[in-house]
């Protein structure tokens, strides 16, 4: 009786093996699902929030001027003493058509700068971008290479920081400004950054 119990238990025992890859592919599945939540990029953590803006120099886009003045690069120190903010766009980037004018209108408000990253772009083509759509930028760097944005923590463009006046990273945005996001998030956390 013994015999045939372990033959019948031999089965069984194949089955769990074989349905054993399943399991743990659902279980690994469900907790991306659930670690995900909603699925929304923009909430994605930085761990560069409460820290200093890298420190990382960038030459600025050759021939992109402002009434016949050239727009000067990335100087680190440009962060301190004013909120900015930072946004890092290209020409091959979307989502950063559809923000473009939006950035414009943020480029308004006097009480911040916005400083540009051109990530990974030719400069003929990010000239023909600003050219196109306004540049609200009163800096301008190029990562040729993406490195700089490495240090900043991007993940892809559009990203979008806001920097206070200590030069500190204060919020993240991942993913476009948009026309509900600008009023609802990104105004609320500038005026954050300026009081």
């Amino acid at each position: 009786m013994s015999e045939s119990k372990t033959q019948n238990d031999a089965p069984r025992s194949s089955r769990w093996l074989m349905a054993l890859p399943l399991i743990v592919f659902t279980a690994l599945a469900a907790i991306f699902w659930f670690r995900l939540g909603d699925g929304d990029p923009s909430r994605i953590p930085s761990a560069l929030i409460g820290h200093p803006a890298p420190q990382t120099p960038l030459p600025p886009l050759q021939g992109l001027a402002n009434n016949g003045a050239p727009i000067p690069g990335l100087d680190p120190s440009v962060f301190k003493g004013k909120v900015s903010l930072v946004n890092v766009w290209a020409s091959w980037c979307v989502p950063c058509h559809d923000e473009a004018p939006l950035l414009t209108e943020l480029g308004r408000d006097e009480r911040l700068q916005i400083v540009g990253i051109n990530y990974k772009d030719s400069a003929d083509n990010a000239r023909r971008f600003l050219g196109r759509y306004g540049n609200p930028f009163g800096v301008v760097g190029v990562d040729a290479n993406g490195r700089a944005s490495i240090e900043w923590g991007v993940y892809g463009v559009p990203e979008t920081f806001i920097v206070g006046r200590e030069g500190t990273i204060v919020y993240k945005m991942v993913g476009p400004v948009t026309a509900d996001n600008v009023n609802t998030v990104l105004r609320a956390e500038i005026d954050k950054a300026l009081k």
